[in-house]
């Protein structure tokens, strides 16, 4: 079989641009420390209420036994489950977030958290709020008819003035 040349300069071509891209993608990736999630804790949906760490008392932020903080939240159609929490700004935090019904999507503008809420799975994330002020978190994922007003809110506060269970 006869490849003309500029036939084979150009498929040769095209397969280094795909290389390139792809080693751009994965040296980015690296530097940026950019993971696939890897917490994969399995949960019942139905029974999420009756649970200890979801059940509607324990929503909200807590301090964990070794000192870190850890957010526990539930999404739900059409809402996330503490409305209005208060975070302290520099801070570390792993939010655990588990839906009761359908697939949801977390996004907090003005941030780098964005996760999908699978139902059946608990979401785990960690991240930290350089600046105070109020974050909104909205839903990304279609989830109803309702989904527009599905949101919550994030109120962070200087590191200084935040006490904890005082939300």
């Amino acid at each position: 079989m006869h490849v003309d040349a500029t036939e084979r300069k150009w498929v040769i071509l095209s397969f280094l641009m795909a290389f390139l891209m792809i080693a751009i993608l994965s040296a980015f990736a690296i530097k940026q420390n950019i993971q696939p999630p890897s917490n994969v804790e399995t949960i019942d949906s139905v029974g999420l209420h009756l649970t200890e760490e979801f059940g509607e008392d324990n929503l909200g932020l807590k301090v964990a036994d070794d000192g870190s903080l850890v957010a526990t939240m539930v999404a739900m159609r059409y809402g996330f489950y503490p409305q209005d929490m208060k975070v302290p700004a520099n801070t570390p935090i792993k939010f655990r977030i588990a839906s009761a019904d359908v697939l949801h999507g977390v996004h907090t503008a003005g941030t780098n958290m964005n996760t999908m809420v699978v139902p059946g799975y608990v979401s785990e994330l960690t991240t930290t709020f350089p600046r105070p002020g109020t974050f909104p978190m909205f839903c990304n994922e279609y989830c109803g008819l309702g989904h527009d007003y599905m949101w919550s809110r994030l109120i962070v506060v200087p590191k200084d003035e935040f006490k904890p269970g005082g939300e």
